[in-house]
């Protein structure tokens, strides 16, 4: 017997919440379950184990994420505003209610200090789903220097999702990010590599 979309959606809901909106990266299936209104039986049932369901939050987090920048880059009107639309769609995701203080993947990575391959897998995806993307979009722009271009604004959307960790107010990184990616874009040859 198959677990219903509804109740998976509510253990989805439970790991959004908890683990990723609070940051409580290590809540117990206890809590989940609590917060989910489920028994043990359809959590193992529907994800088989607390890792794959972590995993399947992570999933659709991930997309829901991706809808958030497709639409900042449709909005966009030049292949550079194009590109910086990644900070625009990390404000607009933060300030949704599923928000959270900061990355999820990340969150999810630091929370181990060898995450189990599931979760390993999820965070891996994401990193290289944001590479891909800017790699993409960076192409127009600087041509040969698109893959130097798409790690140096990993690395800064990264640092820049880790900041808000460190300072009361998000925002304050957020337009430090885009100027400096902006520089970037501007001064390709100054890049490494």
């Amino acid at each position: 017997m198959g677990t219903r979309e509804s109740t998976r959606n509510r253990l989805l809901d439970a790991v959004d919440e908890l683990v990723f909106a609070r940051g409580d990266t290590h809540a117990s299936v206890d809590r989940i379950l609590e917060r989910a209104g489920v028994s043990p039986a359809t959590l193992y049932r529907a994800y088989g184990s607390k890792d794959a369901l972590v995993a399947a939050a992570l999933d659709r987090r991930q997309r829901e994420w991706l809808e958030v920048w497709d639409e900042a880059v449709a909005r966009a009107d030049t292949d550079r505003e194009r590109l910086l639309a990644v900070f625009d769609a990390l404000e607009e995701f933060q300030a949704r209610a599923t928000g959270a203080r900061w990355c999820a993947f990340l969150g999810t990575a630091a929370g181990y200090a060898e995450p189990p391959p599931v979760l390993a897998e999820a965070v891996r995806q994401d990193t290289d789903s944001l590479r891909r993307r800017l790699l993409k979009l960076s192409e127009a722009l600087v041509g040969p220097r698109a893959a130097a271009l798409a790690d140096a604004l990993t690395l800064l959307v990264s640092g820049h999702l880790a900041m808000r960790l460190r300072t009361g107010s998000p925002a304050s990184s957020s337009g430090v990010a885009r100027e400096l990616a902006a520089l970037l874009i501007d001064h390709p040859e100054r890049l490494p590599g």
